[in-house]
């Protein structure tokens, strides 16, 4: 199934000439002259990643980027401007667009981005599709620790040996955990955690800034289980392990 591709370029040139090298890479290609078009077509037609251009009349690319990032967030998005500024860079990457070319961005650069950003959407519904897929015994997962504490993953619930103590976990608390706790001794990076946990990449600067609070959070929430939040540990300017017992 051919992968398909929305162009927002107000410059018909532009939009035309990105359209035909897509095409000749076998790509399912639309493209709209504005972002509201832009827009109207993300709600009603499934796009799997979207070329926008940053200034147009109207609603200028970064506002098409927040729209699209709401209603449909497994769209990845490559934004392309004539006119690069360090600001726009950063307003562009807190979006979380996959990448940021300039304008006039070569062929064999913009298909290596389309392929990569392709790559990556269907790596990570992928992954999504394989937990949804999970079978009643994989999910109905529980852990026993020697001090008593279980970690009941498939309710998200963390309770002591008599049950004198419980604690709930958000969703993603809940998926940060079993990530960690079913990969025991495995080092992950930070943007590994974000993209297995939240469902989305981010740049390697970005990722800590995401995942901190998250961590913070349910290190707060396990405080009264020692045996499980004292292996929780950070890995200087890499990410974090769950350490294996005696380790």
């Amino acid at each position: 199934m051919k992968s398909i591709i929305l162009v927002v370029d107000d410059e018909p040139v532009a939009r035309q000439s990105l359209s035909d090298i897509l095409r000749l890479e076998g790509y399912s290609v639309t493209s709209v002259p504005n972002g509201q078009l832009a827009v109207e077509h993300v709600r009603t037609h499934p796009v799997d990643l979207m070329i926008v251009d940053l200034r147009m009349p109207g609603m200028d690319g970064l506002e098409v980027i927040q729209v699209v990032n709401h209603v449909s967030p497994d769209t990845e998005v490559i934004l392309l401007t004539a006119h690069g500024s360090t600001e726009t860079a950063v307003q562009a990457l807190r979006l979380r667009i996959h990448d940021y070319l300039l304008k006039p961005a070569l062929p064999t650069q913009i298909v290596a981005s389309v392929r990569k950003g392709l790559a990556r959407r269907d790596a990570r519904v992928r992954g999504r599709a394989g937990s949804d897929l999970m079978s009643d015994e994989e999910t109905a997962l529980e852990i026993k620790f020697k001090d008593g504490t279980v970690a009941d993953l498939s309710r998200r619930i963390i309770r002591s040996s008599q049950k004198k103590h419980v604690v709930h976990l958000t969703s993603a608390e809940g998926r940060l955990l079993r990530v960690l706790l079913e990969n025991a001794g495995k080092v992950f990076s930070h943007r590994d955690l974000v993209l297995r946990v939240q469902g989305y990449d981010t740049s390697p600067q970005e990722a800590p800034e995401v995942l901190r609070p998250l961590v913070s959070r349910l290190r707060h929430k396990l405080a009264d289980f020692p045996d499980l939040v004292n292996r929780i540990s950070s890995v200087r300017g890499t990410g974090y392990v769950f350490e294996e017992e005696g380790g």
